[in-house]
């Protein structure tokens, strides 16, 4: 598994689809904050304004757009200036469209042309779990144009989402809902290769010296890894190699294997009947004990009683 996948999984990312607007002219819509999802909107047809952050302009969403906001944070969505500060909460916007949960979400003064048409949904995280790349993501990301961006095989896949959301047809939204999945990852490469070359994290996920160490540690993080071997793989000396994967991804090689094994273990933890001998054993540890002091460490609970705990939530 590539390494982008291999975090994706781990942090067990999952689609959501809310609905396919049908938004016409005037109209505003707050949208509430939401934990542990980055929520998107897809402009299927038209376009509307999102004020996202209130120190900075709004984001233009045109037709064939995505706009990712990495963190749920609240937001606006509008069709022109003038409505912004008339937004209406989301919730009193479905009860008075009178949405079902079906079809599409129609609001606004009928017997205009000005629609605009959004596919809406999130993507969710797991719980209470740190992630170094998703933390380091910009509080929105924004690609233009972005099925011709993408190229003909994601334009394809967004005309497929916006067509089934919300038709009604046998199995439809399951399918913009698994292929919404698609999206976060090729949205998430796009912005890796692009603007997030010049942020810390980010860039070392964009650097190839530093991205070959990391998919090394990635494909077998129960290695007995040392920064000499890690140069080696980099392809760099040992001081130059540690100082740039310092500087790209804010921790040291060391720090980050130890960082990554901590995310595996409770993903295991979570979502297993591995005893936590077998788990320490695979991600590098020779004892229960040392493995524990160390997971401790990072979750403040003993693997035991962080499983216990997991368990008693569900």
């Amino acid at each position: 598994m590539d390494l982008l996948s291999d975090i994706l999984s781990h942090i067990q990312l999952s689609g959501t689809l809310y609905f396919r607007t049908s938004f016409i002219s005037p109209w505003s819509v707050k949208v509430p904050d939401y934990e542990n999802v980055a929520r998107f909107h897809f402009a299927h047809k038209g376009r509307c304004l999102i004020r996202i952050e209130a120190d900075r302009p709004p984001v233009l969403l045109e037709q064939g757009d995505l706009v990712i906001i990495t963190r749920g944070a609240a937001h606006t969505l509008f069709c022109d200036p003038t409505t912004e500060n008339e937004a209406v909460q989301l919730d009193q916007v479905i009860e008075q469209s009178g949405f079902t949960g079906t079809g599409a979400l129609v609001y606004g003064e009928l017997g205009t042309d000005h629609e605009t048409q959004l596919v809406c949904g999130h993507f969710a995280f797991a719980e209470n779990k740190e992630n170094l790349l998703i933390d380091a993501l910009p509080a929105y990301i924004h690609i233009k144009n972005y099925g011709e961006d993408a190229g003909v095989w994601m334009e394809n896949t967004l005309k497929v989402i916006g067509n089934e959301a919300g038709r009604q047809q046998l199995g439809g939204d399951m399918i913009a809902m698994k292929m919404s999945e698609i999206i976060f990852a090729q949205a998430l490469r796009a912005y890796l290769e692009n603007e997030g070359a010049d942020h810390p994290v980010l860039a070392g996920f964009a650097d190839p010296n530093i991205a070959h160490a990391l998919t090394a540690i990635h494909k077998d993080p129960g290695y007995s890894w040392s920064l000499d071997r890690l140069s080696k793989v980099s392809g760099m000396s040992r001081t130059a190699f540690a100082t740039r994967f310092s500087k790209c991804m804010n921790i040291t090689p060391l720090g980050y294997i130890t960082y990554w094994r901590m995310q595996i273990a409770s993903e295991k933890l979570t979502n297993s009947s591995d005893s936590i001998i077998t788990i320490a054993e695979n991600i590098g540890y020779q004892s229960e004990a040392a493995f524990s002091r160390v997971f401790k460490k990072y979750n403040t609970k003993s693997p035991a009683t962080y499983r216990r705990s997991i368990r008693q939530s569900f």
